[in-house]
């Protein structure tokens, strides 16, 4: 056995911080040159930094994470990974913000029931907070829309060329292309305006 720790850090964009959880996982001792970053949503496993991490572990090495949402936010990928890292790869998983998710501790059949309970009830949450989180998007969308806020980039203005180059088009005497290219738009642009779209 190696028992070499290792750790796991992700953040669901660029724009987060992750320094929070690098604290966590160097006052744990873990070794700087294995904690693994990714700055990805966890809403599935294509994360490279992760794979890279499975990949190296070995049994008895330990993965550190600091919330058992790290691992993701999917509920049957979490238990999946979770039943993979322990009995597949034979590592040990170690939740910092939840004492009950040590795999070295309680290895009777008592602690490993509580520790596959615990791990259920926080994989349940992780994915349920995630559908509230799309759930209150759609909400403030659909709020916004009320009140006449327009989403993506404001409509191009119509030229004024526009109503000659229609009716020749209507008349044959050109095409969607050739109009759209005079107006210096897309010909779909066109097509939607003489459309009346």
């Amino acid at each position: 056995m190696t028992d070499k720790l290792y750790g796991y850090v992700r953040v669901s964009t660029k724009d987060q911080n992750e320094d929070r959880q690098l604290i966590a996982l160097k006052e744990y001792s873990v070794p700087e040159n294995r904690i693994y970053t990714d700055k990805i949503s966890g809403k599935d496993l294509n994360r490279p930094q992760y794979r890279r991490m499975v990949r190296k572990l070995q049994r008895g090495d330990v993965l550190v994470v600091k919330s058992i949402d790290r691992l993701g936010r999917n509920y049957e990928e979490i238990l999946e990974q979770w039943r993979f890292l322990t009995k597949e790869k034979q590592a040990e998983v170690v939740v910092l913000d939840m004492p009950l998710l040590d795999t070295r501790k309680s290895r009777d059949l008592t602690g490993t029931l509580i520790a596959d309970i615990v791990l259920q009830l926080l994989s349940y949450v992780a994915q349920t907070e995630r559908e509230n989180i799309r759930q209150r998007q759609r909400e403030g969308i659909a709020a916004a829309k009320a009140r006449g806020v327009r989403f993506g980039r404001p409509r191009k203005e119509i030229p004024k060329e526009f109503l000659d180059l229609r009716e020749q088009w209507q008349r044959h005497e050109i095409n969607s292309r050739v109009a759209a290219r005079r107006l210096h738009v897309a010909q779909d642009t066109f097509l939607r305006w003489a459309n009346g779209r």
